[in-house]
């Protein structure tokens, strides 16, 4: 089995509600994603010949997806009340709303079927919310 693995990061606030502790409020992080992509093979002809994807290709779709929520507040979607969006809104905040709670463990899936859509063979995902705390995910 052959493994690549890069990754790239981000920074932006998110917040848990209904959580009971800090992460109740928003906060910010410097995410850093990696991600690790497998093959039994490699290329047998072409550019890529020896290489299961070019490290460039795969660097740049990650980035793409990391750009997405860079500088932004990353929230579950309904999760703050109308008025709060719509004030935001009106500052010209950039607000991601997704459809999960945005913990680290949700964000590693997320990336994990992300890769996966643009055709990668994604073994694992890990997304750090600090250098040393970090959440997994793979199938």
């Amino acid at each position: 089995m052959y493994t690549l693995q890069t990754s790239a990061d981000f920074d932006s606030a998110h917040f848990l509600k209904g959580y009971e502790g800090k992460c109740s409020n928003i906060h910010g992080h410097r995410w850093l994603v990696e991600v690790t992509v497998a093959s039994e093979d490699v290329e047998e002809e072409g550019q890529i010949r020896g290489m299961i994807v070019d490290f460039k290709t795969l660097k740049e779709d990650l980035r793409k997806l990391a750009d997405e929520l860079d500088h932004s507040l990353v929230i579950e979607r309904d999760s703050l009340m109308r008025k709060t969006k719509e004030a935001l809104d009106e500052e010209g905040f950039r607000i991601v709303e997704l459809p999960f709670r945005p913990t680290a463990e949700n964000l590693a899936e997320y990336f994990f079927d992300k890769m996966e859509e643009l055709e990668y063979q994604v073994m694992l995902v890990k997304v750090y919310e600090t250098p040393n705390n970090c959440a997994g995910y793979s199938r």
